[in-house]
């Protein structure tokens, strides 16, 4: 999976950094060619600021639909510092999205596990493909209370350390985690920083599928 943007950089980062949805779409386009199998998406608003919008993500699935119909494209539900749980919750609840990414440690952090969870679940009977964000091994016990097994998990290593740089050896404390698992999930990685595609090989030799962006 390509995720080509995130929420926080934007053209003065990297000229060439895609924000636009046209934007998106070539890159997209040109990221499939290259092998990518599905690509994690970041809306913009008019301003350039990341977006959680259901009539946003609706009109940007059908464009993807039009032009890429059958490649995956998976919604982001990032707070960045911009969103709540409640928003979050409301987009979910409004768009009933067919492939997400959920960050518990953001989700739960209004205390509502009971609404959540019930979400949630009810997202994977309709078929969605839920992906659960964890940024440390002790979000392993967020993944516990939501109780769904069977989502793939993706472990994002340096977003919160020092400069936001990351290495392959800090995957170790997740990979001992899924050890002590009776059944090992379906686990995918993403990494900031110099040593993102060390950590990233790391991963895929550990067994883990691999988000680049």
């Amino acid at each position: 999976m390509v995720a080509p943007n995130g929420a926080r950089r934007g053209p003065a980062d990297h000229p060439a950094l895609p924000v636009t949805l046209a934007q998106i779409l070539d890159t997209a386009v040109a990221c499939r060619a290259a092998g990518a199998e599905g690509l994690h998406l970041h809306l913009r608003d008019d301003t350039g600021a990341h977006l959680l919008s259901a009539k946003a993500y609706r009109d940007a699935l059908a464009a993807f639909d039009r032009r890429m119909p059958g490649f995956p494209v998976q919604v982001t539900t990032e707070a960045a510092d911009r969103y709540g749980p409640a928003q979050q919750r409301a987009l979910l609840a409004d768009l009933r999205p067919a492939n997400v990414s959920v960050a518990p440690r953001e989700i739960l952090a209004d205390g509502a596990v009971d609404d959540s969870r019930a979400l949630l679940r009810a997202l994977t009977r309709e078929g969605a493909a839920i992906q659960l964000i964890l940024y440390s091994a002790d979000d392993f016990t967020l993944w516990d209370q939501l109780s769904l097994p069977d989502a793939q998990l993706i472990f994002v290593l340096g977003r919160y350390t020092d400069d936001q740089q990351s290495e392959p050896r800090d995957l170790d404390p997740f990979l001992r985690q899924i050890a002590q698992r009776p059944t090992p999930p379906d686990w995918a990685l993403c990494a900031f920083g110099r040593a993102e595609t060390a950590c990233l090989l790391h991963a895929n030799k550990a067994g883990g599928k691999m988000r680049i962006g």
